[in-house]
Parts: C-alpha cells; structure tokens; sequence
C-alpha cells in the first residue's frame, strides 16, 4: 500500500524544518496543510518555508488574500497531489497545523450545499455585531447539536455551524455522516509533534522577532493597502491584525508586539485542545533536542 507521511503540530514546532530533513531521507515532496500559508502576499506573518532546500513544495503561497479558500477546496487540491507524486515514485509529505485539513484527508469530507458569499457575509455580520456568547446562544438554539461541541471562542466554527443550520435546513453533524473518502487506497503515517511547553513558548517569542526584523511590518502595510474586507479568511494570520492596528495609529508597537504574542500562545492551546481530541492514533514525539526528533521520526518512518 502507497504511504503518506501526515506531520501535524502547533505552530512554531519546527515543523516545515523536519518535513525538509524527511523529504531529503526518504525522497519526499512536501504539501502544505497550513490554511493561513496559502496566500502569496503573506509569506512572513504566515511563517511560509524561506528556503525549500532544492525540495519540491506544493500549495504555498498559490492564492491571494481577496479570496477565501475552504477545507473542501484544499481537500480536492491535496488529492490531485497525492496522486502525482506518487506516480513520480515519491513519497507525499502533508505538513500543517490545521487540524481541520487532517481529518478531512483521513475521514472524508462533508457534501455540504454551497452558502454564497453574500450568504456567509450575512451570517459574519451578525457575529461582528452580538460578540461570541451571544451568537454562541444563538447558535445552540439553532442547532442544539453544537452544545457542548465547539468553544464560543472559536469564531470560525461557530459561523460555518450557523450558516449550515441556517441555510441547508441541516446540521452540519448530520451532514459529516455522509461524507465521501477518496483516499482510502493510501497508507497514512500520522507524527504529532508535541514539544514541551516552555520550548514551544520560548520559540514562538524567537519566531515573531525574527519576522519583524525580516520585514513583517511592511508586509502587513501592503496588506492594509488592499482594504481587504475583515470577513476574508487572511485576516485571521497571527500578528496581522495586530500590526495593521499600530499602523493604523490605534496602538504602540510594543502593545502590538505583545498582543500578537499572546494571541498565538492562545492559539497554540486551541490547536493543543483541538489535535487531543480530534486526532487518536498519532504518534507523539515530543523530543526537545533536534538531532533526537529527527533520528526517531526518520525510524519510526522506516518501521512503520
């Protein structure tokens, strides 16, 4: 049976580091499963690779920031890639810290009706003007199935439960119970990167002030410069909406580096709470050293 090699982790856990390394050992080619590394104009607030190492990588940067892009449309792309690969007799690397993107790839997705944008804008709307608890009320009595399912933090979400319940008549629980898997020929290596805490928080305070020396304030000025619309997916990118705030004269630098800190730490936690309950069977590795992780990945790779 063909492998594929799944590495999941939160963000700044040197993942897109150890896909290179990997793909160099077993002759891989690395596909992106980050939803905010999609968008070309946002290569270093995204935490995009640099250098590819001479490694061929797929889906980064291939979309504009004006427009949305779903979990279904990824889905499609990464399948037409899998199989490409794979006839090159190479083996598909699938990197990411959208947990989202992994189950669709394991379990299928849903074939849910298409909601329009004006459909969604709507639904964002109501969101933007009741905050979270209310519209999390709201949706629990729209679809009582969503109680005690999703975190009324988790903005996303609860938009894409209400706009189905609301548009399709529908639950959207009841509609991931006819999902269609495509891959089910494939043999999924599944590695989890599960680095310490405190390493994990020390790298990510490393990794923003890299981005801000490497340029992400003017980034995220070209960003502002599009007048791109706060219901567009890009505007979620970590640090971003922050840094667009001081330049617009409505914070310090330093609150805004301090915020975008605090944010993605409270992001990582999501994406902790989100991989411990969704994603059983992964292989953990929480190795704090490099040489280590790399050595046992590569064996559990081998053995497997």
């Amino acid at each position: 049976m063909k492998k594929v090699i799944l590495l999941a982790g939160p963000t700044a856990s040197g993942k897109s580091d150890l896909a290179i390394f990997l793909a160099k050992k077993i002759d891989g080619e690395i596909i992106n499963a980050d939803s905010m590394q999609v968008f070309k104009e946002i290569k270093i607030l995204s935490a995009r690779p640099n250098n590819y190492n001479g490694i061929k990588h797929h889906l980064y940067g291939f979309l504009t920031v004006k427009k949305n892009f779903s979990t279904g449309e990824w889905l499609r792309l990464v399948e037409k890639k899998i199989t490409q690969i794979i006839r090159k007799k190479k083996t598909p690397i699938i990197v990411g810290g959208t947990g989202l993107y992994f189950k669709s790839l394991l379990s299928g997705l849903a074939k849910i009706p298409s909601i329009t944008q004006t459909q969604r804008q709507k639904i964002s709307s109501l969101y933007n003007k009741i905050g979270n608890k209310e519209f999390y009320k709201k949706l629990v009595k729209l679809d009582p199935k969503c109680k005690n399912k999703i975190s009324f933090n988790d903005k996303q979400r609860m938009i894409r439960f209400y706009e189905v319940k609301f548009y399709t008549k529908k639950s959207i629980f009841l509609w991931q119970k006819e999902t269609q898997h495509n891959l089910k020929n494939y043999y999924f290596i599944k590695i989890f990167l599960n680095l310490p805490k405190p390493l994990l928080l020390n790298k990510i305070n490393k990794r923003f002030k890299q981005m801000m020396d490497n340029g992400a304030l003017k980034e995220a000025q070209n960003f502002n410069n599009l007048g791109i619309r706060s219901q567009l997916t890009a505007n979620n990118i970590l640090g971003l909406k922050e840094l667009v705030s001081y330049l617009n004269g409505k914070t310090s630098i330093d609150y805004a580096f301090e915020r975008s800190i605090i944010r993605t730490r409270q992001y990582i936690k999501r994406q902790m709470t989100w991989f411990r309950g969704q994603m059983k069977g992964w292989k953990d590795f929480s190795d704090p050293k490099k040489s280590d992780l790399r050595k046992k990945v590569l064996n559990f790779i081998r053995t497997t």
